[in-house]
């Protein structure tokens, strides 16, 4: 495939972020095509044996089978890597195929993981169920208190994972201060940026080692695809990463791929008018809610901090409601423009009541500790006119009595 003359990294890197977004990767075929082509090709042909021999000894470049490479999966990988400031990256079928295949492909049975205790339902079963079961030692912490990911180092600890913002609690964790840590005692830091994506923060410029995505949320935009990714150095994603995916197969197909390269084209765009709509409706929100948790906002603990290392709050919000479930779910079923749904990121907005969906399958002590109550709703603001989304509110509440 004829590669663009614009296309060479020394010039991609160059160019601003929401360049990147639009044009980085991009590689053009004989056709000329100006959007990015859909290869729907489970494997490649040789001109001869000996360019397929050579292919699989890694001495001629070329591509041998979409699990291991595709050009329009490779375009999305360049895009990400680009926009994240990363050396390399690597897309998988889902974010929790990411998430799980970043662990697992650097973690042996005798090592230790410490990861903060605010994260997704499925994170949580990986640190606290899968890895325990493969004799990988893990520690959850706080992770807002720095000083505890220190005093949870052992000789055998290997990596620090954690979500900042985190789902759904919008914890923040001070990343350049966990990262210099981590780094300090050899290990490494994996960061789930799925909440805030690039366009709102980037963690390695904070010190992180890998950035990890469910590019399903903010990256689509628009719940069309499921898709994750791994982004970091080219040494751990070629020698480390690779090893894992290319022999266990968490393959992202080509068409996903292509989605989320259109998503990507106006994640700048999107993000920023969804973060300045959040920002009006949590503003709203909170003189009628018990408590609500905001990183745009200063009464968010963290505000600060959310500040230093976000360029705007994002498109999440968190609710807390005095009157439990029953209140919490009488507000979402009162809801008419707002749809009750478990996903992020949309350009429509959607609700959600974490302890019966996303977080269930935690213990009721594990939800406790998180901070995830009975009464704790979790709000993707979408691209809605805010003054709908906080007349839609404005009834739904009324009618629960708030």
């Amino acid at each position: 495939m004829k590669k663009h003359t614009g296309q060479d990294r020394s010039v991609t890197t160059t160019w601003r972020p929401t360049t990147q977004a639009v044009r980085g990767g991009t590689a053009r075929s004989d056709y000329g095509e100006t959007s990015e082509a859909i290869f729907l090709t489970s494997g490649y042909a040789y001109d001869c044996a000996a360019d397929a021999a050579a292919r699989f000894a890694g001495d001629q470049v070329g591509m041998t089978y979409s699990r291991l490479q595709n050009p329009t999966v490779e375009m999305l990988e360049q895009r990400i890597a680009l926009l994240e400031g990363a050396e390399s990256a690597r897309c998988m079928a889902s974010g929790m195929a990411a998430m799980t295949a970043v662990l697992l492909c650097q973690l042996q049975t005798g090592d230790h993981l410490v990861a903060g205790k605010a994260a997704f339902g499925s994170c949580r079963w990986l640190t606290d169920t899968l890895l325990p079961k493969f004799g990988i030692a893990t520690t959850i912490v706080d992770g807002t208190d720095t000083a505890a990911w220190e005093a949870a180092i052992r000789p055998e600890t290997k990596v620090f994972f954690f979500e900042t913002p985190a789902n759904p609690t919008l914890d923040i964790v001070d990343m350049r201060g966990v990262c210099d840590i981590a780094r300090a005692h050899g290990i490494t830091s994996v960061v789930d940026n799925a909440f805030a994506s690039p366009a709102l923060q980037r963690p390695i410029e904070f010190g992180a080692d890998v950035v990890a995505h469910s590019a399903t949320k903010m990256m689509d935009g628009q719940g069309r695809v499921l898709a994750g990714a791994v982004a970091g150095s080219e040494d751990f994603i070629l020698n480390t990463l690779l090893p894992f995916t290319r022999n266990t197969g968490p393959v992202l197909s080509a068409f996903n791929a292509w989605v989320v390269l259109k998503g990507i084209e106006t994640l700048d765009l999107r993000i920023r008018r969804q973060s300045e709509n959040a920002l009006a409706v949590a503003r709203f929100l909170e003189q009628r809610v018990p408590r609500l948790l905001y990183p745009g906002l200063a009464s968010h603990p963290q505000h600060a901090l959310a500040m230093r290392q976000m360029s705007a709050g994002g498109t999440i919000i968190a609710l807390f409601l005095d009157g439990g479930r029953a209140q919490a779910h009488g507000l979402l079923d009162a809801l008419r423009l707002v749809d009750i749904s478990n996903n992020i990121g949309d350009s429509r907005s959607l609700m959600t009541h974490p302890a019966s969906t996303t977080h269930s399958g935690l213990a009721e002590d594990v939800r406790a500790d998180m901070g995830i109550t009975e009464g704790m709703l979790r709000l993707s603001v979408g691209l809605e006119d805010p003054d709908d989304v906080i007349e839609d509110f404005d009834r739904a509440l009324a009618a629960v009595g708030l």
